[in-house]
């Protein structure tokens, strides 16, 4: 789906780019162009960003419990 109509950037873009270590809105901004003409996307863009993030650290949680439990 089409986040940010004006610079053509999708949920995959933004997830793609929360793999490649992106945490902030600005960075998104700086790697993708997110929010940089009329603004209307920086919500959804957040908020897709810090899903993101929470289920990377959930998975690397889980990673180190796994790691825990067999040590």
């Amino acid at each position: 789906m089409y986040v940010c109509i004006c610079n053509a950037v999708t949920d995959k873009d933004i997830l793609n780019a929360a793999d490649a270590g992106a945490t902030t809105l600005k960075h998104l901004r700086d790697e993708l162009n997110v929010a940089t003409c009329c603004g209307r996307c920086a919500t959804c863009a957040k908020r897709l960003l810090k899903e993101a993030c929470s289920l990377s650290c959930s998975i690397e949680q889980n990673d180190v419990l796994l790691a825990n439990a067999v040590a």
